[in-house]
């Protein structure tokens, strides 16, 4: 077991480069000429656009251009483009709007401020439409997605009704905006034909193919850039509306353009956590053996596009329940487009589920965690799988060990310290384990250096790190001799930053392209086997100035034959001020099965980074919408509450650290998903245990409590 002091690992790679800001950041490339653009947002939530008045912007100094549907050249992507193709806003398109703060007009002037004092100046009218914002109101028109699988039956449905014990509940999740540090922005610069964009992806190849279907351009025609992000959580894969206005604003003025989005439209623009109304009803018998879940959820899309994700697809698989049934349906609603955000669907729907766990526990008078053990499931009931590793039993023996389990009363309301009410919660996380197919370039020069390449990305994790430690592994050089490169289309393709499998995708890749290497060394040493080769004699004699292997990995093909998932174990303590309300998250310790720990330092930071956004999710996250408008009024980080340094108390992890032995070659399981899964849950339920008062709408405000 690797604790909460890792001995093995290395530190970040680009550490120093991003504390001195050598490395850039999207909006922080200069380029003679650059010019800058200024967004304005429509005001309205449904109608059209009749009239856009823009004199006093174009006579301001500085400005250069102004554009809109009235005078934007006609895109060859948008074109025909259906819902089943994709995000289909066609900015500058037509005068159609559908959400309000949806783009409509860019204003581009040679600084950055004469930009945002024009758009300023631009006066819109319109002609207004009903519409309509509010999820609840939208329950009476539901539709079921396409392509997801959405309803699920296994034994009998609803037979929870027939048990013993029982209990029936609904949950409310609230609309998360991803307030990444770094504002989404793009630079943009064409030459004729050929277009460079420097922003932030999470999926660098594919946003590549969603410019070269805008324009109709070769793959050759367009590059993209994005070394380093400042956060995404999943808003940073497609390329959203403010992206199109800066290509298509830079394609028609014939300069660099760099457009960067304020804190008030990251909340329109670039996605959010769908918010979700979940009914779940379990039964048990009254030994605490699960008869039967029922699970119902909602969430909501936009009118112009669909998007759903797997609320309710862990219900299907966290316990063994030989009788389950689960339904998901959205609702359109005139608001920008929900998009995947960290742990989606999972992250909504456990929080029902292990709240839910917890109420039939606490109506059995059992140990919630003793309930959990007890229905363990020992294979894949929905997809009839064996599991390909799962170690959850000891992450909740260790964990509990850890933080004292035993001391929790069962009587909620029981314990007190310093005036302050004390409660204990658990809960589970589960996350699938993905890998995809990616390629890797390794050359190893005759300087000593090893340079590997693939068009991966960085959201933070620590991408190029574990990389180097997974490198470093294979070949038998110094680790500050290993360097690699992603950020780049040109690079050698990878898959997206995204589901937890970067590691498992990319690290399989340059795992395989170093053991590769490694043997054409061998060979031409006229040797075979696995023992390291030297390097720089072989480089010498053969007269090389290096040698260089490119490789795709394509994963396993007995991976089909199992189940393959990540499991974290959250267990919470929380003080709550019976007077005022007030929670503080006061202990956390997270107990992961995320197979072997490649690099014990940034797995950590991960961990503890889905805890910290974890204690925003249950105590202070949530976007305020105005119905009458559809706006939100609480679009800054001064209004819209993200966990500080302040509330989160020093978090332990501990690992399992066993090897998987089918995910990948190196028998890791991603754990960048998993460990805010279910933690809201572990706070919920602490909540109870200390006050008594069960919370089912998110965030836990003083205001429900008192």
């Amino acid at each position: 077991m690797t604790n909460d002091h890792p001995t093995s690992g290395i530190t970040r790679v680009d550490g120093r480069l991003k504390v001195t800001g050598a490395i850039r950041y999207a909006a922080e490339y200069p380029f003679p000429g650059l010019v800058y653009g200024a967004l304005v947002s429509s005001t309205i939530a449904k109608g059209t656009i009749t009239g856009i008045n823009s004199k006093a912007a174009e006579n301001l100094p500085g400005v250069v251009a102004v554009i809109s549907h009235l005078n934007a050249p006609k895109v060859p992507g948008y074109q025909g483009k259906g819902d089943e193709d994709g995000p289909v806003l066609k900015t500058f398109n037509d005068n159609k709007i559908y959400f309000n703060g949806q783009p409509v007009v860019l204003v581009i002037a040679n600084t950055f401020e004469r930009a945002k004092y024009a758009a300023s100046q631009i006066k819109i009218t319109y002609q207004q439409e009903k519409h309509q914002t509010n999820i609840e109101a939208g329950l009476r028109d539901t539709i079921k997605p396409w392509g997801d699988g959405s309803d699920y039956v296994r034994g009998q449905a609803n037979a929870y009704q027939t048990a013993p014990v029982k209990i029936e509940a609904e949950y409310r999740t609230p609309i998360h905006v991803h307030n990444a540090m770094e504002p989404f922005a793009m630079t943009a610069l064409w030459n004729g034909d050929k277009v460079t964009v420097y922003t932030k992806s999470q999926y660098i190849k594919g946003m590549q193919r969603e410019i070269m279907s805008m324009f109709n351009l070769p793959e050759e025609n367009v590059t993209v850039n994005s070394k380093v992000i400042g956060g995404a959580f999943g808003s940073g894969s497609p390329l959203w509306p403010y992206a199109k206005a800066a290509l298509i604003g830079a394609k028609m003025i014939g300069k660099p353009l760099k457009v960067v989005i304020d804190r008030g439209q990251m909340f329109t623009m670039v996605g959010y956590r769908s918010p979700a109304i979940q009914k779940l009803g379990m039964g048990a018998t009254a030994d605490g053996k699960l008869v039967g879940i029922t699970h119902l959820a909602t969430g909501e899309t936009a009118t112009y596009e669909q998007f759903a994700e797997g609320i309710t697809s862990t219900t299907n698989i966290l316990y063994d329940c030989p009788n389950v049934n689960t339904q998901y349906r959205i609702t359109k609603l005139d608001l920008s487009v929900p998009t995947y955000t960290r742990g989606p669907g999972e992250t909504t729907g456990v929080f029902a589920l292990e709240s839910a766990m917890d109420e039939l526990a606490h109506a059995l008078n059992m140990d919630p965690l003793e309930l959990r053990k007890k229905n363990y499931s020992e294979r894949d009931q929905e997809e009839n799988l064996p599991w390909s590793s799962k170690y959850l039993n000891e992450c909740y023996e260790m964990g509990a060990a850890h933080f004292g389990w035993e001391k929790r009363n069962q009587k909620p309301g029981s314990v007190t310290k310093d005036g302050w009410l004390v409660g204990y919660g658990v809960s589970n996380g589960v996350y699938g384990a993905g890998r995809a197919p990616c390629v890797a370039k390794a050359r190893l020069s005759a300087d000593g250096i090893l340079l590997i390449q693939s068009s991966t990305s960085d959201m933070g994790p620590g991408t190029a790190t574990v990389m180097v430690k997974i490198a470093s592994g294979i070949i038998n050089i110094p680790v500050e001799n290993i360097k690699f490169e992603l950020g780049n289309s040109s690079l050698p393709a990878a898959p997206g930053e995204y589901g937890s499998m970067t590691t498992s995708s990319v690290g399989s890749a340059v795992y395989d392209v170093c053991t590769a290497l490694n043997e054409q060394f061998n060979q031409l040493d006229g040797k075979s086997g696995t023992a390291h080769p030297d390097y720089t004699r072989i480089l010498k004699e053969h007269n090389l100035p290096y040698v260089e292997v490119t490789h795709k990995s394509q994963g396993s093909p007995d991976a089909q034959k199992f189940s393959t998932h990540a499991y974290c174990v959250h267990f919470v303590e929380v003080n709550v001020h019976p007077t005022l309300g007030t929670v503080k998250v006061t202990r956390v310790v997270a107990a992961l099965d995320g197979g072997k720990i490649l690099n014990p330092i940034t797995a950590r930071s991960q961990v503890i980074g889905g805890a910290v956004w974890g204690i925003g999710m249950a105590l202070m996250e949530g976007g305020v919408l105005d119905h009458r408008y559809g706006k939100y009024v609480n679009n800054s980080l001064g209004d819209y509450h993200v966990a500080s340094n302040a509330d989160v108390p020093q978090i332990e992890v501990l690992f399992v650290d066993k090897a998987d032995p089918v995910t990948n070659p190196m028998g890791s399981k991603g754990i960048g998903e998993v460990t805010i899964v279910g933690f809201a849950a572990a706070v919920a339920n602490a909540v109870f245990n200390a006050t008594g008062k069960r919370v089912r709408d998110l965030p836990i405000t003083p205001d429900k409590l008192v």
